[in-house]
């Protein structure tokens, strides 16, 4: 059961760029196949070598992204309205880095996948939509990554300096 209502989560939706085509109708539909779940400070979200079996929305807090061997070396966070777990959910290959819930916790909205298999034949349009919003997600990751290692390379290589 999910704790917002229709509108707030349209509204959610539209503030963080989520599907944003999507009617307040459609996501009233899409509440129907969610889950709202939680994780308090320090807990362990997914590890590495799981197999992603749901993806989900931050709706309050972040999420940190260690090296399972390396727990406080955060490599990476993710931040309300961003899409999380995306990567092995849709390429069913094991998570390379351990996600956990911030200090504050972390609460977000959950579409497992048996859920989005009754989506994609029951509602195409709105499972379009998160595909769409996944691929988002990863073109971001990817870009951000791309530029972290510009970065390093400079740094390591000593570009640019005088």
């Amino acid at each position: 059961m999910i704790s917002m209502s229709d509108k707030e989560l349209f509204n959610f939706f539209q503030t963080n760029s989520i599907c944003e085509s999507l009617t307040l109708q459609e996501v009233g539909k899409l509440m129907a196949y969610l889950q709202e779940k939680s994780h308090e400070g320090g807990e362990i979200i997914f590890d590495a070598g799981d197999i992603g079996e749901l993806l989900g929305f931050i709706i309050k807090g972040k999420v940190e992204f260690t090296v399972a061997d390396e727990p406080d070396n955060t490599v990476g966070k993710q931040t309300v309205g961003n899409l999380i777990g995306e990567m092995s959910f849709f390429d069913r290959k094991p998570r390379n880095l351990r996600m956990s819930a911030s200090k504050k916790g972390v609460q977000f909205l959950v579409l497992t996948r048996p859920m989005y298999d009754r989506l994609k034949v029951e509602e195409p349009y709105i499972a379009v939509n998160i595909l769409e919003n996944a691929i988002v997600s990863l073109d971001h990751l990817v870009r951000h990554m791309g530029n972290d290692i510009s970065a390093l390379g400079h740094y390591v290589h000593g570009y640019g300096k005088r």
